[in-house]
């Protein structure tokens, strides 16, 4: 372990510069899993932890073993992962983890150039995450040595299992040093993972979470799919919300930044974070309770021990990191035999996080479409005409008046009376340049038709796939309709269906290592050939 000051995060205390880096992803404290798993790790201990996905597991093995990095020349962390996605994505989480202490963390699976990765491993990389196939043959190429790993984690061991990775995973544990530590993780503990802990790990220690299905009967769930959460956000304040209401975000600047947002765009809104003295907490939660306010923005650890009466409203504006904290917040609304409303908002990569919380919750989240301008503007007409009739009669806004003469030698009235009522409405947004148009995301040529993209998927004839089991899956998991869904060839092992773009990235994160017909499959865009 490092002499680098330390600093509490929570009730543990990790090196300052991981606190400081914590803080930047937005971890205010440890989940249950992070609580329990780190410090047996820095005890030295190996462990075996059932979780699920979305429970934190990540930063849970990640973060133990960046603090226990200190020689940036080697290799020291193995990290076997089922697929490709997941090792992207726990590489980019530990990568943030260590970005205060230069800990390079490289993801390796099949599909990618070998040489590419061959590159990278040559420019010094100390944890790196693969799927056991590809780690297997850079181990093989000896372009991934060995001598010095201390570290070995498991993620989604039954996942491996039931990809038929047992055989390269046991070649890959048996080849290590022997002093390292061993860390697995897996939802089930079936009999052949039970063999590999008792044949490869010194005593282990156990850690079990388990997920809370609880959930608030009386509240409606809703969900909002958008890339402008802070536009969609407004015009459900403008055409449905009237009320009292939480909006929760991720982190301490999530919530000053949407503050800021409302702010400028004319709603009262207060911000409560872990950064707040008490006097500012009790003076936001003061106005909040009077009526004064009736927006509160709040990070999950600043609203914890809140009690507040007639909250009609809870708003996910970011979606929450696991099911746990969903309840939580919901649960906050509904109360005391009121009607509550929960609504959550999601962007296309994150709609995979939102399958996940309804099944562990075991509710269905109805997805429902934001109001239009046109809606907002129907609905806010009656109050801008009242507001506007209320000045005209008061008769005091002279004032004003070699303004608009100053403004009618270059435009007509209706356009000076329209700019005015925009202002007033829209605030500083009003004076913002058109936003440009957002680019879907580039997943390559596909060789589908224009405004398609070509997805493969590896089943086929010999798994009795057929159209109708394609269609049905991606409509139900992703909410796609089934009209939608363009051209279906089905061969002997593999398939190929055209998506529309605005969907394909949403059908990439829910559909890959989904089941179709009880088989799971791997999703990912096709490539033309040139």
């Amino acid at each position: 372990m490092t002499n680098n000051t330390k600093e509490m995060f929570g009730d543990l205390l990790l090196d300052k510069k991981i606190v400081t880096a914590l803080t930047e992803m937005g971890f205010e404290e440890p989940s249950p899993i992070q609580r329990e798993t780190i410090p047996i790790v820095l005890e030295g201990n190996d462990v075996i932890g059932q979780a699920q996905t979305g429970t934190g597991k990540t930063a849970a093995f990640g973060i133990p073993i960046v603090q226990n990095i200190t020689d940036h020349r080697h290799i020291q962390a193995l990290v076997m992962t089922p697929t490709r996605e997941l090792a992207i994505q726990v590489a980019e989480e530990i990568g943030k983890i260590g970005q205060t202490k230069r800990i390079k963390a490289l993801p390796v699976y099949g599909g990618q150039p070998i040489d590419r990765q061959i590159r990278s491993l040559r420019s010094g990389v100390q944890i790196v995450i693969g799927t056991p196939g590809r780690l297997l043959d850079h181990i093989r190429r000896a372009t991934i040595k060995l001598d010095n790993i201390k570290f070995l984690v498991v993620d989604e061991a039954d996942e491996m299992l039931d990809m038929g990775f047992v055989e390269d995973m046991e070649e890959i544990m048996k080849n290590l040093p022997a002093e390292r530590q061993t860390l697995l993780f897996s939802a089930t503990m079936p009999r052949p993972i039970l063999s590999l802990t008792k044949k490869y790990m010194k005593a282990p220690k156990l850690v079990a979470i388990h997920k809370e299905v609880v959930t608030a009967p009386s509240v409606d769930q809703f969900y909002y799919e958008t890339k402008d959460k802070v536009d969609g956000l407004c015009r459900l304040l403008d055409v449905e919300i009237n009320g009292k209401l939480i909006i929760f975000c991720r982190t301490k600047k999530g919530v000053d930044e949407l503050v800021i947002a409302l702010g400028t765009r004319g709603y009262l809104a207060e911000g409560l974070h872990g950064d707040l003295s008490q006097n500012q907490r009790d003076r936001v939660m003061k106005k909040f309770r009077a009526g004064r306010v009736d927006i509160l923005i709040a990070t999950d650890v600043a609203a914890r021990g809140l009690d507040i009466e007639n909250i009609t409203h809870v708003v996910n504006f970011d979606i929450p990191q696991d099911p746990e904290s969903y309840v939580h917040r919901i649960g906050r609304t509904g109360r005391a035999g009121n009607k509550g409303v929960a609504l959550t908002f999601i962007t296309p990569r994150e709609f995979r996080q939102l399958k996940l919380i309804e099944k562990a919750v075991n509710i269905k989240i109805i997805r429902r479409q934001l109001p239009t301008e046109a809606n907002v503007l129907e609905r806010q007409r009656e109050m801008i005409v009242s507001k506007l009739q209320s000045v005209l009669d008061q008769n005091n806004y002279n004032d004003y008046l070699p303004i608009i003469s100053s403004l009618l030698k270059d435009y007509n009235p209706e356009e000076v009376a329209a700019a005015a009522v925009k202002l007033m409405q829209e605030g500083n947004k009003a004076l913002e340049a058109p936003a440009e148009t957002t680019i879907a995301p580039d997943l390559g040529n596909t060789g589908a038709k224009p405004g398609m993209v070509r997805m493969f998927i590896n089943i086929g004839r010999s798994q009795k796939i057929t159209v109708k089991d394609i269609i049905q899956s991606i409509a139900i998991e992703a909410d796609v309709p089934g009209k939608d869904i363009g051209m279906i060839s089905i061969y002997d092992k593999f398939t190929f269906v055209e998506v529309p773009e605005e969907v394909a990235e949403k059908v990439l994160a829910v559909m890959h290592r989904n089941t179709i017909k009880g088989y799971k499959v791997n999703v990912e865009p096709a490539r033309a050939r040139d």
